[in-house]
């Protein structure tokens, strides 16, 4: 089939297997770093563009306006691009400089907020702010609040179809990260309606206040509900079976790890992703087939979670988390 726009390449992303020895369980990543703006927000951006094109929100010639740590941000301006729209994005310092940069290569203009924030602070309320405000004040603009917007869970049926039928002998489980709720709820509902008995596990960041916990900075990107901001009104809790915190030493760790045993650069959220599955799997919680996305690429993260002077500087250095891995993965590991 001969596309006729970058937007034609999303989905149709290809399944890849890590077994785990000693278990009943085979983990399936997802990998959606091989959409065209190397994340898995490809889909839902575009379903939200569309949507408000359709509904009369957005007017064609219009602005979308966005606040984004990149990677839905990327996707807007590949949406931007196919409908011949202005796409301004609201970023803060917490944002992969590489993520800024592919954005500015697609013609989206970039606007930082201002204010005194903590490296590992993540000030999405301000962004929030910014954007809503910028959203109101132009002419033919429109804010696309993600976190709120339905179009966004909406965006993942494509991938569950995909999904479906890549493993048509049936998964057991889904283990994703949970940020807006978007894709947790969009990939979740969907698996369960397929199949209610589908095991259900969203990872937050520890410091994210998505379940409750109390919150505290933290540095992995694009991930999570810091504290001051609000749980976005997308996430369904009810399609949830549980969620849980990882750490950001455990996600980076995992991260590098996979790009180092198994040649694949994830970022570190998709790190943290892929070590509860594991964890879960090792501890006997889950069986069967399970899957996670590789929501984005390491690519976008060479100068920081892959950088050794980086991640000393921040004190997440931990071989232990390595060693932990090859004992799982070489089938060392028993259930406490």
């Amino acid at each position: 089939m001969l596309h006729t726009t970058v937007t034609q390449l999303i989905g149709q992303t290809p399944v890849m297997s890590i077994d785990v020895p000693e278990r009943d369980a085979t983990l399936v990543l997802k990998i959606e770093k091989n959409n065209p703006g190397g994340s898995m927000k490809d889909r839902m951006a575009r379903s939200m563009v569309v949507a408000a094109l359709e509904d009369g929100r957005l007017a064609p010639g219009g602005t979308i306006v966005e606040s984004s740590s990149g990677n839905t941000g990327t996707g807007l301006a590949l949406a931007a691009l196919e409908f011949g729209l202005r796409f301004i994005a609201v970023v803060d310092h917490h944002a992969a400089p590489d993520k800024i940069r592919m954005m500015r290569a697609l013609g989206a203009e970039i606007r930082y907020v201002e204010g005194d924030f903590a490296e590992d602070q993540v000030a999405v309320v301000e962004r929030q702010r910014l954007a809503a405000q910028l959203g109101a004040q132009l002419p033919g603009a429109m804010f696309m609040n993600q976190s709120d917007n339905p179009a966004n869970p909406d965006g993942y049926a494509g991938l569950v179809d995909e999904l479906i039928a890549q493993l048509p002998g049936g998964i057991d489980a889904f283990v994703g990260c949970v940020g807006t709720g978007g894709s947790m709820t969009g990939i979740a509902q969907r698996l369960k309606r397929h199949n209610p008995a589908v095991r259900t596990i969203a990872v937050e960041p520890a410091g994210s206040i998505v379940f409750g916990k109390p919150g505290h900075p933290y540095y992995q990107s694009g991930t999570g509900t810091p504290a001051g901001d609000e749980v976005g009104k997308v996430l369904d809790y009810g399609c949830i079976d549980e969620g849980v915190q990882v750490t950001d030493v455990q996600a980076f760790e995992t991260a590098r790890y996979i790009a180092r045993r198994k040649g694949l650069l994830v970022g570190g959220s998709t790190g943290g992703a892929i070590f509860k599955a594991l964890e879960f799997i090792v501890e006997g919680k889950l069986t069967g087939t399970v899957v996670t996305t590789v929501a984005d690429g390491g690519e976008k993260y060479l100068g920081t979670i892959f950088d050794d002077e980086w991640m000393a500087k921040r004190r997440l250095l931990e071989p232990a988390i390595a060693a932990q891995l090859d004992g799982w993965l070489a089938g060392r590991a028993r259930a406490a």
